[in-house]
């Protein structure tokens, strides 16, 4: 099982701490590098938040090895033509490296903000499920496409150039919803994310996705499955007890039994390889702490 880290890019996130923990990743080896997408932070007062495909883009063209991608970005931000195109030029820039996570988006308060249509949550499905359809439509047909749907159209469009990658990069669905999200990762996704869940729920909602796979005339393994989840971290109790303050008021255990990894280094490690017998491929570590760059050095040491 790989271990990547996601961070947070609306809690502070800029240049200087963005190359910091782009290099880190890179050199400290991890297997990717993920980022929320997001205009601003769920509540005041505001702080930085770097734009995530300018971000990317710069990780593109100054990294080597690690993949990486939003988790997730979402289509009340921008339409679906120009996050494919993007997304196949960004893909391209790496050499192949960039995995294409979709969402509906959630967060109301930066979207009155800055004067997006969030909707309500049957609208923002709806608004994901014709996304995904232009977004697949775009990147894996070579021949003009068109569509109608409530949101979104196209005309006999064909985007120019072709990725290089055939079908362009692989499209992370993330999400434990069982009425859409499944069945719409089932239909569209190269790569499924569940999101804070324990191992023994992973097991529970990887035979749901199974099965939704069948009937779509999917194969399981034409999917691959990634976790991200929440990681605290310290080389002492103490240390532990206090990374756990970024969570809020709770306890390391209590983060532990939701789903979070907490612990020390061989803590961590036991925790992830119960997670790597439920067949996840990948566990995304969200990190918090922008400015930490001294324990995520540790945190590599310590499991990789």
């Amino acid at each position: 099982m790989d271990i990547a880290i996601m961070i947070e890019g609306q809690n502070g996130l800029n240049w200087p701490r963005w190359k910091r923990i782009v290099r880190a990743a890179e050199d400290l080896g991890f297997a990717g590098l993920y980022r929320s997408d997001h205009f601003t932070n769920a509540s005041p007062p505001d702080i930085d938040s770097l734009e995530l495909w300018v971000s990317l883009t710069w990780l593109a063209d100054n990294t080597r090895r690690i993949e990486f991608g939003p988790m997730v970005t979402p289509f009340s931000f921008r339409h679906p033509a120009h996050t494919a195109r993007m997304a196949s030029a960004v893909d391209d820039l790496s050499g192949g490296r960039l995995t294409l996570g979709l969402g509906a988006g959630w967060q109301a308060r930066e979207h009155e903000k800055f004067g997006f249509q969030l909707l309500d949550v049957d609208g923002r499905l709806n608004r994901l499920e014709e996304g995904l359809e232009v977004v697949t439509r775009l990147l894996r047909n070579d021949s003009p496409s068109s569509f109608s749907g409530e949101f979104y159209t196209l005309q006999e469009a064909l985007m120019l150039p072709r990725p290089e990658r055939p079908g362009g990069p692989p499209i992370l669905i993330g999400g434990n919803g069982e009425k859409r999200t499944l069945p719409l990762a089932a239909k569209y996704a190269d790569e499924w994310n569940a999101v804070f869940a324990t191992a023994d729920e992973v097991r529970r909602l990887n035979g749901i996705l199974d099965g939704l796979l069948q009937e779509q005339g999917r194969y399981p393994a034409d999917v691959r499955r990634s976790l991200m989840t929440g990681c605290v971290f310290g080389k002492s109790d103490a240390e532990v007890k206090e990374a756990s303050k970024l969570y809020g008021d709770t306890t390391p255990q209590e983060l532990r039994k939701e789903g979070n990894i907490v612990g020390k280094g061989e803590q961590v490690s036991d925790q992830l390889a119960q997670l790597a017998e439920t067949g996840i491929d990948r566990v995304m570590l969200q990190w918090l702490d922008l400015d930490d760059l001294d324990g995520l050095e540790a945190l590599a040491k310590a499991v990789l």
